[in-house]
């Protein structure tokens, strides 16, 4: 069976961040948030935005 190294590797530590929180997914999901909000990185929202009518009218045949 084929093996892919990069991806043991990224269960072995998802494993070992998810023991050292006994598993608790809210305490996982709080450390993540942290994480996020130190990174200094740009963040982007996945929400749903709403399209203006405008982009959903047919367009005028002549």
């Amino acid at each position: 069976m084929w093996e892919d190294e990069i991806l043991e590797e990224l269960h072995r530590i998802r494993e070992e961040h998810a023991k050292s929180f006994n598993y608790d997914f809210k305490a996982i999901f709080a450390d993540w948030q942290k994480r996020q909000a130190t990174s200094g990185r740009k963040l982007v929202s996945l929400q749903h935005q709403k399209q203006s009518n405008k982009a959903l009218e047919p367009i005028p045949q002549e």
